[in-house]
């Protein structure tokens, strides 16, 4: 293994450590584990919180920022936050607004953000939850009941997170953020797999012709393992699954993510979104936004997962509201 770290047991507090110096904008609990936005809690708005496992950044701690979430919690590697931590950043950013769980669906997120929620609610802070489970490779898997929350996890910060901005109250902040989970859909390949600090060796084996077809971002088996073929054939897979879940029909508007899981160089992404735009063209499909980059990684994973999700003109609207974070600015 080599990986440009101190110590395997020392990776997410040096990474804390790093994040606070590169981004004085931002508040770094160090002790807590927490990553908020500077200033005071504002009163007259919904304050949004997320968390999970670390190395998937920029998730989540990428996106705390105007426009976006007002705390992020991250757990050590792979592993979920704690429900102190939760309901640390609850009390954090409450100004009294109410705040909205943003939680992708694993087992352990689920459950302790659900405990962090009941201690929140017993210190009177209101609070509300967006599960996300976008991914429609699997239904159950080794990590989660259901389907697993990946990309559209983004678009459900972005987007809820432009609303809550404007001042939209709890239960429209927390509609918001359903309405968008409930349109987007996400599928990924991966190439190689990852290696966590603490285990020192790749999580899985996975032969140098072969792929993971349906991954998790934990490296989770997906549907099969199968020949390596070129980003066209990979692309028609990923959007056969996606749109055999949610149909698209000509004309209508789409956001859509093309998402390095770490290890995939960008030319790569590119290539892999010139095909995905290709395919949804054919079939009338309009692609009116776009993020193509690493937003949602597995450490060093190569491979790729594709998102997208059908807008309507109020996600538009919220989509180019202004947003200024670590890892997406625009607008300001």
């Amino acid at each position: 293994m080599k990986k440009l770290i101190n110590a395997p047991e020392a990776v997410l507090d040096d990474a804390l450590a790093g994040i606070a110096a590169a981004h004085p904008e931002l508040k770094v609990d160090a002790e807590n584990k927490l990553i908020t936005r500077g200033g005071d809690a504002r009163p007259d708005k919904v304050a949004l919180v997320s968390g999970g496992g670390s190395g998937h950044e920029p998730l989540h701690g990428g996106f705390v920022g105007l426009g976006m979430l007002d705390a992020a919690c991250p757990g050590e590697v792979f592993t979920s936050p704690v429900p102190g931590q939760m309901l640390a950043a609850a009390q954090a950013v409450n100004g009294g607004s109410g705040v909205l769980f943003i939680v992708k669906n694993y087992t352990g997120d689920v459950l302790n953000f659900q405990m962090a929620a009941e201690l929140a609610t017993d210190e009177g802070i209101t609070i509300e939850t967006v599960l996300v489970d976008d991914d429609v490779a699997v239904k159950d898997s080794t990590w989660t009941a259901g389907r697993r929350g990946t990309g559209a996890t983004v678009f459900v910060e972005k987007i809820a997170g432009a609303l809550a901005e404007k001042g939209a109250d709890l239960a429209a902040v927390a509609e918001m953020g359903k309405r968008v989970n409930a349109a987007s859909r996400s599928f990924a390949v991966a190439l190689a797999p990852c290696t966590t600090p603490a285990a020192g060796k790749p999580g899985f084996d996975l032969p140098e012709d072969e792929m993971e077809v349906g991954v998790g971002i934990h490296g989770e088996p997906g549907r099969s393992r199968e020949k390596l073929r070129p980003a066209k054939e990979i692309v028609a897979t990923a959007l056969d699954a996606i749109l055999a879940d949610q149909p698209l029909t000509a004309g209508d508007e789409t956001i859509v993510m093309v998402n390095g899981l770490g290890g995939t160089p960008l030319i790569e992404l590119y290539v892999v979104f010139n095909e995905v735009a290709a395919a949804l063209a054919d079939k009338g499909i309009v692609i009116a936004r776009n993020l193509v980059g690493n937003y949602v990684t597995s450490l060093d994973m190569a491979g790729v997962s594709i998102t997208v999700c059908k807008a309507d003109a109020d996600m538009l609207s919220l989509w180019d509201a202004p947003v200024n974070t670590p890892a997406l600015r625009w607008g300001v």
